[in-house]
């Protein structure tokens, strides 16, 4: 063998090796991109079932207290028509007019406690926030679920690259991999929407 000979594969070698070195580390870039991705769409997804769970709650507290106040108005309504009844003592229609203002007074209870946020007005109102939270983190879902599965191509492209050899294996990985970054961006930030996916 001729020097010159051993100088190319040396040189053929060491160009090799600067390949598979920038192609793992592009890998390891890549797996990392993928860990937060992940991390992200399991933070949308337990945000959006957490959220969902709390507005379902909330719509069924206010079914109570819509059914307790029904309750309420019925019985002062029917009290009411006791009270009209002219052969009903004075002490009588005192306590009955006491039971019929207290009725009411739950009755309003029940449709608005600012002071503990538990009437049917503010209920409905902390139900709708929970659906806006849960919305918003459906809506990032699928950007997180895109972006792992191109993040999870590119770094099987880029492995096989190494394998390989195949320098357009790692051009391919890459535009996968900056796509699947931009989609997770995308899933963090919502700054485009992208129409099929949200």
């Amino acid at each position: 063998m001729k020097a010159e000979d051993a100088s190319e594969m040396m040189d053929s070698e060491k160009s090799a090796d600067k390949f598979k070195t920038r192609t793992a580390i592009m890998i390891a870039v890549l797996a990392m991109l993928l860990a937060v991705t992940g991390l992200g769409g399991q933070n949308a997804a337990k945000e959006a079932t957490n959220n969902n769970i709390f507005a379902s709650n909330l719509y069924a507290f206010y079914q109570a207290k819509n059914i307790r106040q029904t309750s309420f108005a019925l019985a002062a309504d029917a009290l009411e028509i006791e009270l009209a009844n002219p052969a009903v003592s004075p002490e009588s229609k005192a306590a009955i007019q006491k039971k019929i203002d207290g009725y009411r007074k739950n009755v309003a209870r029940y449709e608005s406690e600012p002071e503990t946020q538990e009437g049917k007005k503010e209920l409905l109102v902390r139900a709708k926030a929970m659906e806006v939270i849960r919305d918003h983190a459906l809506k990032q879902d699928p950007y997180f679920d895109y972006a792992e599965v191109l993040l999870q191509i590119a770094i099987v492209l880029a492995s096989v690259a190494i394998v390989s050899g195949i320098g357009w294996l790692v051009i391919g990985s890459a535009a996968l991999g900056v796509i699947g970054t931009m989609l997770m961006i995308n899933g963090f930030l919502l700054l485009v929407a992208i129409p099929g996916m949200g």
